[in-house]
């Protein structure tokens, strides 16, 4: 991970020379804005690829599906629950507190020249319209979602960054591979292999992100007309951030701890003493997979998890625990679509819930690879991937106190776990 020790520096570097260039030279600004939509493209590119790969190379590391055990099966059903929870405290947050609505935004139905935002504002009221006067159940929306993850053409479905379908498919063939034995083995590795080579691509790309950051805020504000016409935009991230930090508190303060208290029979706090060295690297690197190591030490040596179950459990989650990742995603979603002015119905929801929380198996453990998922929640719910601009001046911070969570999400696992098998001793 050395080649990102960096990457902070830079990226603040590109934060502030774009605040400067868009506030000072709006012109200027949205002369290199190219640069951000081609970051931004790349980005888009890897999407289904990482998809596929990731997904299978996640259910592999569980071996054969049909033999995964206690141990395994509630390793999966933990961090599927925990996941699951945090999106909703995310959805939750963010529908009652809206932070895309407030500061002078303009609302749904506003069709002022210029903004860029009337044929938006257009397609939200469609959608509203739509729902309304279909008058669809729970249970009408809930077919709906399933019936979107079956296409009837998954090529056509991967050319069009239909999702879905993809993260299904993808599971579906994953699970398959991993009870054919010998003969799944060569597809397994191929795919292993497409992983190994996505996440360095994703490195490389990271490593200009400073640029592509900077040049997506410079664009921005050039957009807007210099400092004084991002100011809403500048209080309605001010709020985001507040509702995904809400989030993660409520999460990581609340939720975890009672479950500890209550299946991992451990002092919450006592736990978090033992756990604070993963939880520090974890924020300094913003990275689950480079604080694997202090974090299985700390599990075993400080809070007795047994190695069996640390080297089984926190690998696992290290790639496909992202409670905070999820919840992140879940609530910028919902503040992209209300800074544009679009509302979300119940299936939009459903489809942000589903998305995000499957997104998060998918996100590798590297600094701002929640970003890559972003895009894919974006592209399954059909708003602006332009959105992405406003929220990757903030996204450095942010993405340091979602990979703590996850990692004390991870940790919270290991101990409850090893407390609910007692074989795994």
């Amino acid at each position: 991970m050395h080649q990102h020790r960096f990457l902070l520096p830079g990226i603040l570097g590109g934060i502030v020379s774009g605040i400067l260039l868009g506030g000072f030279l709006p012109e200027a600004g949205q002369g290199v804005s190219f640069v951000g939509d081609l970051f931004i493209r790349v980005l888009t590119m890897l999407v289904v690829p990482l998809i596929i790969a990731a997904m299978i190379t996640g259910i592999s590391r569980l071996g054969d599906v049909r033999r995964l055990g206690p141990l395994g099966t509630r390793t999966l059903l933990y961090y599927l629950s925990t996941t699951a929870i945090a999106v909703t405290i995310g959805i939750v947050l963010v529908l009652i507190i809206e932070p895309g609505t407030s500061g002078g935004i303009l609302q749904p139905g506003t069709t002022e020249p210029g903004n860029g935002l009337t044929e938006q504002h257009h397609a939200a009221g469609t959608i509203e319209e739509k729902i309304r006067s279909e008058d669809r159940t729970i249970t009408d929306l809930l077919k709906e979602v399933i019936s979107g993850m079956v296409p009837t053409n998954l090529f056509r479905a991967m050319a069009n960054n239909d999702i879905l379908p993809v993260i299904a498919f993808s599971l579906l063939l994953g699970g398959v591979l991993t009870t054919l034995g010998t003969q799944g083995k060569p597809v397994l590795d191929f795919f292993s292999g497409l992983n190994e080579a996505l996440m360095k691509i994703i490195h490389l790309v990271m490593l200009t992100s400073p640029v592509g950051i900077g040049a997506l805020v410079a664009g921005r504000l050039g957009e807007a007309g210099g400092f004084s016409g991002f100011l809403p935009e500048l209080l309605n991230l001010a709020g985001y951030a507040a509702t995904v930090i809400a989030g993660l508190m409520l999460h990581s303060l609340v939720v975890l701890p009672l479950l500890l208290k209550l299946f991992g029979r451990i002092s919450p706090l006592r736990f978090a003493a033992g756990t604070t060295p993963a939880l520090l690297t974890a924020f300094s690197t913003a990275s689950s997979s480079a604080s694997l190591p202090v974090t299985i030490e700390c599990a075993e040596e400080n809070n007795g998890v047994s190695p069996k179950t640390a080297g089984f459990v926190l690998p696992m989650g290290a790639t496909i625990n992202m409670d905070g990742t999820a919840l992140y995603e879940a609530v910028a979603v919902i503040f992209i679509a209300q800074m544009n002015g679009i509302a979300l119905g119940g299936a939009e929801l459903g489809i942000v819930f589903l998305t995000a929380t499957l997104a998060a198996i998918g996100a590798a453990g590297i600094p701002e690879a929640g970003l890559v998922t972003m895009v894919l929640v974006l592209k399954a719910v059909n708003l602006p991937l332009e959105g992405i601009s406003l929220i990757l001046a903030i996204d450095w911070f942010l993405d340091r106190c979602r990979t703590t969570v996850n990692v004390w999400g991870d940790s919270v696992g290991a101990r409850i776990i090893d407390k609910l098998t007692p074989d795994s001793n």
